[in-house]
């Protein structure tokens, strides 16, 4: 057996057309990010290198996270808005805003997206720090 190379993502099931979100060095990385994201999975991946370091072998695991949360709360949407251009949309899960963030701001460099969570009775409220790291 060749060289194991070993990678860790975030998942949010365990379908063929599911989200990642990684990659990651350490299963606590992923599992930090998946339960930030409301992933209930992680995927461990596990590459076999040969000795000119070519790919011989995948092996993908999955991982349930024991007490995951739900990745739908009745009720809620979620609201992108970019503070530079204005462009927005709506969004039923967390991680897809998370997503049309990320692809907004590397297309457009040096716009900024907020989050905001709508709730049936409580209204809208922005999400501040929702990236982990301050403005």
């Amino acid at each position: 057996m060749g060289y194991k190379e070993t990678f860790w993502m975030a998942c949010d099931s365990t379908e063929q057309l599911r989200a990642e979100y990684g990659p990651f060095h350490t299963r606590e990385e992923a599992e930090t990010e998946a339960r930030k994201l409301g992933f209930g999975y992680l995927l461990r991946y596990e590459h076999i290198l040969g000795p000119k370091e070519e790919i011989e072998e995948v092996r993908c695991v999955f991982i349930e996270l024991p007490d995951a949360p739900s990745t739908v709360k009745s009720g809620v949407t979620f609201h992108t808005r970019c503070a530079s251009c204005g462009e927005a949309a709506t969004h039923e899960l967390s991680w897809q805003a998370e997503v049309w963030a990320d692809i907004h701001e590397f297309e457009h460099s040096r716009h900024k997206v907020r989050l905001f969570e709508h709730a049936i009775g409580e209204g809208l409220r922005e999400i501040g720090d929702w990236r982990g790291h301050a403005a």
